[in-house]
């Protein structure tokens, strides 16, 4: 399929290196060291890459697709997190578009093909005081056919696996990065996720589904009711109370081994 959506300045500027530690940490040196928004790291193979709340991330194989934007948004601290959940919207809309498969949306940072993980999104930002300085947002698609370890083996899949046909790298990062530039440019405009919401809780998998809740004070169950404005999770619980959930782990029932 065409990608409908070329970037113009997301991607002008694209460092692609054979090997590097984590795509997150060389965006994160580049941008303290004044380099443009929009510059994209890009690497065939991380050696320490990382996922949500310090978790490793599982990035050894070279037919897979590891990278990071360096942006640096005019708006406040507390919105920044919003670009999670742009980005995320990027990845399912291009996987879609050029796969035809039916990619959905984990809330906050997953991407999900036939009930498995098929890309973690990992966003974090750089403070001047107050003042938001940068943000990264990194991105890591199990693009090619490989074997999982044991513990990830049930809960993750790859595009070529459930595809069935071979996949174009620079296409899909070409494709990814179009549709990011696109959500990002109306995310400054309007500060909120009103103009992505809808179509995102069409994928999201999390959408009408039973959902346990941890957070740091504790775990509750409910049933996910879609995204706010501001993408909070919306979470009916038992007593019919609708809770925003603004981070902690949300797991669903039927996915990712949660009974």
């Amino acid at each position: 399929m065409v990608n409908e959506y070329m970037p113009r300045w997301a991607g002008k500027t694209i460092c692609h290196e054979a090997q590097m530690d984590s795509t997150n940490e060389e965006a994160k040196r580049a941008g303290n060291a004044g380099a443009e928004a929009g510059t994209v790291f890009w690497a065939d193979v991380q050696t320490a890459g990382k996922g949500r709340r310090g978790r490793s991330w599982y990035s050894e194989a070279a037919n897979n697709l590891y990278f990071t934007i360096l942006l640096r948004p005019q708006v406040t601290p507390d919105k920044a997190s919003m670009l999670t959940l742009v980005m995320a919207h990027a990845v399912a809309g291009a996987v879609r578009e050029l796969t035809g498969l039916e990619a959905q949306i984990k809330w906050p940072n997953d991407i999900v093909v036939a009930g498995k993980k098929i890309c973690g999104i990992l966003c974090e930002m750089k403070l001047d005081g107050t003042r938001l300085d940068y943000c990264v947002a990194g991105v890591g698609v199990n693009v090619g056919n490989q074997e999982f370890s044991e513990d990830i083996r049930d809960k993750a899949t790859s595009l070529e696996e459930q595809l069935g046909s071979k996949i174009d790298r620079e296409g899909l990062l070409q494709a990814i990065l179009g549709r990011f530039e696109r959500g990002y440019e109306e995310f400054l405009r309007c500060e909120d996720l009103s103009f992505l919401r809808e179509e995102y809780n069409g994928w999201l998998v999390n959408q009408n589904r039973q959902v346990r809740v941890l957070e740091p004070q504790g775990q509750y169950e409910g049933v996910a009711k879609g995204i706010t404005p501001t993408g909070e999770l919306l979470v009916e619980c038992i007593d019919g109370q609708v809770q925003k959930v603004y981070a902690g782990e949300v797991s669903v029932r039927g996915l990712y081994g949660y009974v």
